[in-house]
């Protein structure tokens, strides 16, 4: 049975206070359907009202012991870690995503109402877990006061498919990994991940795992942002958020987009200036995991690190025991300038003084490979000839590495990538922001897939990956319905690399790479015009990318001046 605290006594200890734990696990709270979710509670081994962290994870709740939990409840905190609806000791059925809005707010009003909270509660953790905290706050729980979602998103369609590709590396591991039975390996199952992944059609992948996963089915039935994605989506309920946020990030992070538009659309005009007021964002040169200094094939220098812990403590210390810190008289906005490997403060996102930059493509019509004539500059190209390219969804181009800054020229070798390099740099030259191609081109399939990435190239030839993106053609146009372009005619599509902090050094070469695939971040396109999850033939395709004075294919880059 759950133990109650008297509800006079009121906590008066310094936050550095060093209580003793006492810990109350699996406690099934019930949710407004009649299922329990299993929850664990840490807190002060004293009579008394205190603060609540809050966090919910379909990975495990932490269980006996809980390092990070005896932390804060030793400095004054309660701590409540809940198993996500049917997981680990939780009731119900796993359906990802689905359910966490309303067992969000519920388990939130039940903490707020418990004798030993004292009102406040702050939710904390990253990805899936910083989705949950999201994904309940516009309904508004009166107890929740701030939150510190990391690495996290909002709008689970946008991060299933970028522009119509569907996110077959992660989301398609990501589902086999959750669902795997008990005493089942993984990896003696998917022996080959990209062999796996390339099984057609893509909607049967779970056939070949042998165990059904309904949900991956549920997405690749839902390209387009219809009703299925209601619960998984804040839509317009960003004016009904009133807590204080601080977003972590990382440039290299598989959310990074998602974590950059949730601080913009909190900061926007329409949300009321006191609010405003109360939002941070923190973007260090990390993947998927805040705070480590060696990402990638690249060391960015101690200063990246970041101790997650004593950032949580100066903020909830702030915010929910209202220590004079200083934390929210900084400026908001805390970016990590890779190349030059420094921090610093800016007052807004994306930054006031950028200049935007296209640098136009340039070639005789060979910029295939490394070793192409591809070029690119400030100057508008009038070039007679186009670049091709024959793209072959049998043999789709690899992604190198994980999401980080990996070496790319082992792909640059190969004859459908097209290559577009500056000049060396006479002078260093900073990108910080949203970076955007606009590439024009035909193919000859109904159907296709454009990708562009931007390289930093060293003087020993190093090219390292940036930031990138891809474009499915069927979705060019976001104001209009999916629909298949006609072979051979030319088209304008933007591709948004999503942003990023860095500066090309000099005698370093800024790099573009445009091409057609990038597996398996992202499922191959066909070149059918068939739909993608239930296809199961594909042809070639021959691409044409053109660069002239009517079809001036650049990339736009936000560049900041000293």
């Amino acid at each position: 049975m759950f133990y109650l605290l008297p509800s006079y006594c009121q906590v008066k200890k310094t936050p550095g206070a060093d209580y003793n734990v006492i810990e109350e696990l699996d406690v099934k709270v019930e949710m407004r359907d009649g299922v329990r979710l299993s929850t664990n509670v840490y807190r002060p081994d004293v009579p008394g009202r205190f603060p609540v962290l809050l966090t919910r994870s379909p990975y495990g709740n932490g269980g006996k012991g809980n390092r990070f939990a005896h932390y804060f409840v030793k400095r004054g905190y309660a701590v409540v870690t809940q198993d996500t609806r049917g997981r680990y000791e939780s009731e119900g059925v796993f359906d990802a995503l689905q359910s966490e809005s309303l067992d969000g707010y519920d388990i939130q009003q039940w903490v707020g109402k418990q004798p030993w909270c004292n009102g406040k509660i702050g939710t904390y953790g990253g990805s899936y877990v910083g989705f949950t905290q999201w994904i309940s706050a516009p309904l508004q729980s009166p107890y929740v006061v701030t939150m510190i979602p990391s690495i996290t998103f909002t709008d689970f369609h946008d991060e299933v498919y970028q522009n119509g590709a569907f996110r077959l590396e992660l989301w398609g591991l990501w589902s086999f990994e959750m669902t795997t039975p008990f005493n089942c390996l993984l990896d003696s199952v998917v022996k080959q991940p990209n062999d796996f992944l390339m099984t057609l059609p893509l909607i049967d992948q779970d056939k070949k795992l042998g165990w059904k996963i309904p949900f991956l089915r549920d997405w690749l039935l839902h390209q387009e942002h219809d009703r299925y994605w209601d619960r998984t989506c804040i839509g317009d309920g960003y004016s009904k958020i009133s807590t204080s946020i601080c977003n972590i990030g990382g440039w290299y992070d598989i959310f990074l987009n998602a974590t950059i538009a949730n601080y913009i659309k909190m900061t926007n005009p329409s949300i009321a200036p006191e609010i405003q007021k109360k939002q941070k964002i923190i973007i260090g040169p990390w993947v998927h995991e805040a705070g480590k200094r060696k990402v990638g094939e690249l060391d960015f220098g101690e200063s990246a690190e970041l101790n997650s812990t004593e950032l949580m403590t100066r903020w909830f210390d702030n915010q929910l025991k209202g220590v004079d810190n200083g934390v929210l008289e900084e400026p908001p906005v805390k970016i990590f300038v890779m190349g030059e490997n420094k921090w610093r403060y800016e007052n807004e996102w994306p930054l006031a003084r950028t200049k935007y930059q296209k640098y136009y493509f340039h070639s005789g019509g060979n910029a295939n490979t490394l070793s192409g004539g591809g070029s690119m500059d400030t100057v508008q190209s009038n070039d007679q000839k186009a670049d091709k390219y024959i793209y072959d969804p049998e043999n789709p181009v690899p992604t190198i590495g994980s999401m980080g800054p990996y070496d790319q020229r082992s792909v640059e070798t190969r004859s459908d990538v097209l290559i577009y390099d500056t000049n060396p740099l006479r002078e260093d030259v900073e990108v910080t922001g949203l970076v955007n191609a606009v590439i024009y081109a035909s193919s000859s399939a109904k159907n296709t897939d454009f990708t562009a990435k931007l390289v930093d190239v060293y003087p020993d030839g190093k090219a390292i990956r940036i930031c990138e993106g891809i474009i499915r053609a069927d979705h060019r146009n976001p104001s209009s319905p999916p629909s298949n372009i006609e072979p051979g005619k030319i088209y304008e599509y933007k591709i948004d690399l999503w942003a990023t902090s860095n500066v090309f050094k000099k005698d370093h070469k800024i790099r573009v790479e445009i091409s057609s695939s990038n597996f398996p971040r992202f499922d191959r396109n066909l070149n059918t015009g068939n739909y993608f999850a239930t296809d199961t033939t594909f042809i070639k395709a021959e691409q044409i990318i053109y660069h002239n004075a009517e079809y001036p294919s650049a990339i736009v880059l936000p560049i900041i001046r000293k």
